[in-house]
C-alpha cells in the first residue's frame, strides 16, 4: 500500500517556477515508479512526468517542452516536480500518482494523492 501527499501548488505569476513535492509512505516506495499528472478546468487528467525507481525518465514533451523536471529522493520518500517558465496554461491541480513500472505510472497508476492546486496568473 502506498499514501501519496502532494505540496507546494499556490499561486505564481507567469514566467515564475514552482517545486511540488509529494511525500510517500510504505516501504515499497524505492522499488515504485512515480508520475505526475495534471487536471485543468473542464479538461482531462494528463500525464506530464514520470520516474522509475534506477532513475529513468518520460515526459509529456507537448506540454513540459522542457520547462519541467522530475526527481526523486528515496531516501526521503519524496518525488519533486521543478516547474520554471511557468505560464497561464499550466493552471490546473497537479496530482502525484504511483504504480509498480513506468508504464504503468504512466497509462494506469494504481496510486493517487489527493492533489495540489497552481494557479499561474498572466
Amino acid at each position: 500500500q502506498v499514501q501519496l501527499v502532494e505540496s507546494g501548488g499556490g499561486l505564481v505569476q507567469a514566467g515564475g517556477s514552482l517545486r511540488l513535492s509529494c511525500a510517500a509512505s510504505g516501504r515499497t516506495f524505492s522499488t515504485y515508479a512515480m508520475a505526475w499528472f495534471r487536471q485543468a478546468p473542464g479538461k482531462e487528467r494528463d500525464f506530464v512526468a514520470a520516474i522509475d525507481w534506477s532513475g529513468r525518465i518520460l515526459y509529456n514533451a507537448d506540454s513540459v517542452k522542457g520547462r519541467f523536471a522530475i526527481s526523486r529522493d528515496n531516501a526521503k520518500n519524496t518525488v519533486y516536480l521543478q516547474m520554471n517558465s511557468l505560464n497561464a496554461e499550466d493552471t490546473a491541480v497537479y496530482y502525484c500518482a504511483a504504480a509498480p513500472t513506468i508504464d504503468y505510472a504512466k497509462l494506469r497508476p494504481g496510486y493517487w494523492g489527493q492533489g495540489t492546486q497552481v494557479t499561474v496568473s498572466s
